[in-house]
């Protein structure tokens, strides 16, 4: 395993990071449904002997259930763990940011969140008032550092104008999500901001066990990619499906040259790309999480690097800088 710092933080964390919302999925769950506990346990047992040493969850996480089984698993390990969790958006004003932190930490069984982050950023909450509350758990010893995600362009740039160290910023990105390359990967770069990628596989269409827009369960299919008849999505967009697939097959092409399977590739290009210090791959069983592991010694010679980024250019063409995959045009959640 190969490790990264944070931004601008002193915190090391590994390039591949476990992602944790599939982790305590239920059949309530639209996206991943019915997940055993005790393969969840034994995930996060591999990544610790894969030399993962980052996990990531969020309060909104199956209601609070990802962060207690995390907390539950790191019992009497927790140094060997970086955990990061999110704040909801309807939880950015002070008092209830800080009632949130205290509410993840008692889920978690922890004395500290190592990378606390805004899950998506609130338009009626000023940001001075988050990031004052923040300061303030930082002071208190709550939180190591802060993190944002989903940060556009212009909530990034009143951000870096306040002067506030900010480590990270969570962002969907893949070969296939490529909005955050226009105008918040650059901003990242110049601050020293950690991108943090989730989504890297596209839901499993970078797995290639789809072969067509029609393959994918409803659940999965609501991206921006899918066209809006399909019952799940709520963006409004015509989609690109024709595109995706037509990319996911130029992919599957040079991964066969390559001889190495589709994920592999997919997670390795992540890394060789500007500012990104970890790729955050969900896992449900310890044989996923291996798989994904492998990535982070998967060395791609610019050919292979431009070859890929060329495959997918039209795809990143028909979505264009917005990086938010679920909603469109004005509805954007995406400043």
């Amino acid at each position: 395993m190969n490790y990264r710092k944070l931004g601008n933080t002193d915190i090391d964390v590994s390039v591949i990071a476990l992602g944790g919302w599939a982790l305590a999925a239920d059949s309530s769950e639209v996206t991943w449904g019915k997940q055993d506990e005790r393969d969840s346990l034994a995930t996060i047992d591999a990544a610790l002997d894969e030399g993962i040493n980052f996990i990531d969850t969020a309060e909104g996480y199956s209601k609070g259930a990802s962060e207690e089984l995390i907390g539950r698993a790191l019992k009497g390990r927790r140094d060997r763990m970086v955990v990061a969790t999110k704040a909801g958006r309807k939880n950015l004003a002070p008092e209830k940011l800080i009632q949130a932190c205290e509410g993840s930490l008692r889920r978690l069984q922890m004395d500290m969140i190592d990378l606390y982050q805004l899950h998506w950023a609130d338009p009626e909450v000023p940001l001075e008032d988050t990031l004052g509350a923040l300061s303030t758990l930082r002071d208190q010893g709550k939180i190591r550092a802060f993190g944002v995600c989903n940060f556009g362009p212009g909530d990034l740039s009143d951000l870096v104008k306040t002067g506030t160290d900010c480590a990270s910023n969570q962002l969907a990105y893949s070969l296939l999500a490529r909005a955050i390359e226009y105008e918040i990967q650059p901003l990242c770069m110049e601050h020293n901001i950690g991108i943090l990628c989730y989504s890297p596989l596209a839901q499993g269409l970078l797995t290639g066990k789809f072969r067509t827009a029609d393959d994918v369960p409803a659940g999965r299919a609501r991206t921006r990619h899918f066209s809006s008849d399909r019952t799940e999505t709520r963006h409004g967009e015509s989609g690109c499906e024709t595109e995706t697939f037509r990319a996911i097959e130029k992919i599957r092409n040079s991964c066969d040259r390559l001889g190495r399977p589709m994920e592999e590739v997919a997670l390795a290009w992540l890394l060789h790309q500007p500012a990104v210090t970890s790729v955050l791959a969900g896992a449900r069983n310890p044989e996923q999480l291996r798989r994904n592991t492998r990535a982070a010694a998967v060395r791609l010679d610019k050919e292979v690097l431009d070859e890929l980024a060329e495959a997918t250019e039209e795809v990143k063409h028909a979505l264009g800088p917005n990086a938010d995959l679920w909603m469109g045009g004005d509805n954007s959640r995406m400043r």
